[in-house]
């Protein structure tokens, strides 16, 4: 049996970077790393476990025999284990086995840093480096500009295990297969950005991968660490971002994970009222300890950097930032001031946003932020946390809330669909309608719609038309934009067969049409975080339950006029002010008997007339469709 050879890939610099919290590039020197020493080629492997006595490499390459590949313990008190084993190759499997100082508990850990896992139900590493060749230079050069918060942003949120499913054999398609199918439709349907849940390695399907046991191992359910980045390449090379789940917030317990690393409270804080989450049964990173935020933004860092990622979105940042999150009274400890902000979480978003956008100053952070918590998305030399964009979950759940009633009561519940432009530029925000939405007997989106067939339909397209005219960025869960009726089962594909009937088609040409129109719409997305960017024309015709308002642009020329219809009621001469002289041209609507409409347009110029509106010099009579949005342009010929 060939024998541990003394080596190293940290410097004395590394070390101190690492114990100082200040290491983001980990994965570089952590990990299983292929290489040759002396002429013999192996691999080198390094582990953090600083309450161990003994780590041993186990694996297929020593017949998972305990103490046959010992690695050496550094002398500076890192608590980095290291060593290289000649002849050990590419697609090895291995673990750690590690004895702790702590009461000789005894661990088996699958590597924190590994590049490929093991498929579930199995648990091992796998020894792994790829030569992936990229030829998406195209659009690292442009993304900038892609990825801009006053670029379009309409995201196209998909679980890969339940997007589509081979049907004859009843199994996931392969990142090879999405990178034709996922992208030749994302395309179809004009969306700028994917965002994927979770594909960092998890072991329970049912967690929908929000519980992470490989941190730097995308999920071997769909293939290897290449395939899936030829899948992203794909993407780029159709013009299409990568939002990738990120979930620095709690792990499982599973015993092959992070819990109880070297025996001991390693990766998770030692208070269980901080280290355990009661929700979701899972364990909580110890944020105030240097090594752990260094192995949390080097995981940042490291997607964005060997994947290409052009984002990340922060699952469940309220439950990190509040130490009372989901806890009764006695089941937290205020802060050092009394409150019940968790102080190093704050500092650590910060430092991860900070570091983020210095080396990637071309992609975008988004917080999955429930709460009021405040200057979520402003930059940390104002005193924010540092993000790019921020879910909008208020404005969600007040719209499905006004959109679920019989539109006969709906004129009793106006503010519901009005009150979100009352703080909506405190926030860079993005509006999701997610995955959270269509599960849990929430029913489907088209579900929640009241009304016959015709109705339902209607007020879906009216809803997703709102969204993307209201300001902020857009995002919408897979399914909803063809009308997915049953509610999101992750076990199972999409129902695509209902493309076979003729409304859910036309809810899928609305869809490619609305994102379509949006991304050729300045006067959406140019100033969609600034109230520079937005104007009522009247928000207060509860009788009629309209709304009425103007988007603006960076070029007056291309600002809009947007009227929702929120009651099944054609409306003929309909008045709204207007702010200029000239004549309305009706540019979009989504009662187009092309989309299931009923074909009510504004087929000719309508003429503005001198005449004082809801405060507005001037006045244009319209027709509104019923359950519809129409958009209008103002030219001045």
């Amino acid at each position: 049996m060939t024998k541990v050879k003394a080596h190293s890939l940290f410097s004395e610099f590394d070390i101190n970077l690492f114990k100082s919290g200040k290491h983001y590039r980990l994965y570089e020197k952590f990990g299983s790393h292929i290489m040759t020493v002396d002429g013999v080629e192996g691999t080198y492997f390094a582990v953090w476990a600083p309450s161990a006595n003994a780590v041993s490499v186990i694996g297929d390459f020593n017949h998972w025999t305990e103490d046959a590949h010992k690695l050496n313990v550094r002398w500076d008190e890192s608590g980095i284990w290291e060593g290289f084993i000649p002849n050990v190759e590419k697609g090895a499997t291995y673990k750690y086995k590690i004895k702790s100082n702590n009461n000789g508990i005894v661990t088996e850990k699958a590597d924190p840093y590994a590049r490929r896992c093991e498929h579930p139900p199995k648990t091992a590493s796998v020894v792994w480096e790829d030569a992936y060749a990229w030829e998406d230079t195209k659009w690292m050069k442009k993304r900038k500009k892609n990825n801009a918060l006053d670029a379009p942003y309409s995201v196209y949120e998909v679980h890969l295990g339940s997007w589509k499913r081979h049907s004859e054999e009843d199994r996931f398609l392969s990142y090879y297969e999405l990178a034709d199918d996922l992208v030749n439709y994302v395309k179809e349907m004009n969306f700028t950005h994917v965002e994927l849940m979770p594909i960092m390695e998890f072991p329970y399907d049912p967690s929908w991968g929000y519980q992470i046991t490989g941190y730097f191992a995308p999920t071997s359910r769909f293939g290897y660490p290449d395939e899936f980045k030829y899948l992203v390449d794909k993407l780029h090379q159709n013009d299409i971002g990568l939002i990738l789940d990120w979930v620095p917030s709690h792990f499982p317990e599973d015993a092959h994970g992070l819990g109880n690393f070297d025996g001991t409270h390693l990766y998770e804080h030692p208070d269980r009222k901080k280290g355990y989450h009661p929700d979701w049964k899972s364990l909580i990173f110890n944020y105030g300890r240097n090594e752990i935020r260094s192995f949390l933004i080097s995981n940042a860092i490291f997607w964005l950097e060997q994947y290409h990622a052009d984002g990340l979105r922060v699952d469940a940042v309220a439950s990190m930032l509040f130490l009372d999150y989901s806890r009764d009274e006695g089941e937290w400890d205020p802060n050092k001031f009394g409150g019940n902000e968790n102080l190093d979480v704050i500092s650590f978003l910060k430092e991860m946003n900070e570091e983020v956008y210095k080396s990637f100053p071309d992609v975008q952070t988004i917080a999955e932020e429930s709460t009021a918590f405040p200057m979520v998305s402003k930059p940390t030399f104002d005193g924010g946390l540092g993000f790019g964009m921020k879910w909008m979950m208020g404005w969600m759940h007040d719209t499905l809330e006004f959109f679920a009633k019989d539109p006969i009561y709906r004129k009793h519940h106006q503010n519901d669909i009005t009150f979100s432009l009352t703080y909506a530029f405190t926030e860079n925000f993005m509006l999701p309608l997610s995955h959270d939405e269509v599960v849990y007997g929430k029913k489907s989106i088209l579900g929640k719609m009241p009304g016959d067939e015709w109705q339902r339909f209607a007020n879906l397209r009216l809803l997703y038309g709102y969204m993307f005219t209201h300001p902020g960025t857009n995002l919408l869960f897979m399914g909803s934009e063809f009308g997915q009726y049953e509610e999101w089962n992750f076990e199972k594909s999409l129902d695509w067969n209902l493309l076979e009937f003729e409304p859910h088609q036309k809810a899928k040409n609305y869809f490619a049409a609305l994102n379509k129109f949006y991304k050729t719409a300045p006067a959406l997305f140019e100033k969609g975080f600034s109230n520079e960017g937005f104007e009522w024309l009247s928000y207060d015709d509860s009788e009629n339950s309209v709304i009425s308002y103007l988007r603006k642009g960076k070029n007056a020329v291309n600002d809009l006029i947007v009227v929702c219809n929120f009651t099944p009621n054609t409306l003929t001469t309909y008045k709204i002010g207007v702010p200029k002289k000239g004549k309305l041209f009706e540019v979009f609507t989504s009662d187009s008997k092309e989309f299931g409409g009923s074909g009510v347009v504004n087929t000719k110029p309508i003429t503005i007339k001198k005449e004082v509106w809801n405060g507005k010099e001037y006045t244009a009579e319209l027709t509104l469709p019923p359950l519809g949005i129409t958009i209008f342009k103002i030219r001045s010929k």
